[in-house]
């Protein structure tokens, strides 16, 4: 059993039927009134999902991915089409357990890097049932309160 995880739940993809007006930058600092202007519609499915045939959401339970800005209950955004790279937020099947980590290759060696100081990354050591399912592509949470 992985102790060292982040699961994650498989959600239905369902394609957007509307597209939402999109305004140009809002400030993070001080407000500009130039800035308060449509910049166009946004359709999140061409924003978002690039393959929708390969394109899956998934739940993120778990907090081994706090440092990458994925919290517990945020959607992912994966694609299973996308060929996996080192350095790649990925899900991943090993040992027959889900689990999103950051692939890293070092040397000869791969991991499964997490990215929080209080889990250890995963060596992928010859013999254990690995697959790389998906590489994320975005990540969906709500702002969180102080």
């Amino acid at each position: 059993m992985i102790r060292n995880t982040t699961l994650v739940r498989v959600l239905p993809l369902c394609k957007l039927t509307k597209s939402f007006p999109l305004f140009a930058g809002v400030s993070a600092g001080f407000p500009s009134p130039a800035d308060d202007y449509l910049e166009e519609e946004l359709d999140l499915n061409d924003y978002l999902i690039k393959n929708p045939e390969a394109t899956f959401f998934v739940r993120v339970t778990g907090d081994s991915m706090i440092r990458a800005g994925i919290y517990q209950d945020d959607i992912l955004i994966v694609d299973c089409s996308l060929q996996a790279r080192s350095g790649d937020v990925i899900v991943a099947l090993i040992d027959g357990e889900f689990t999103v980590k950051r692939w890293v290759r070092h040397q000869d060696k791969y991991f499964l890097q997490p990215e929080n100081p209080a889990y250890k990354a995963i060596e992928l050591k010859e013999g254990c049932e690995f697959q790389v399912w998906g590489v994320v592509t975005n990540v969906i949470h709500k702002p969180y309160a102080l």
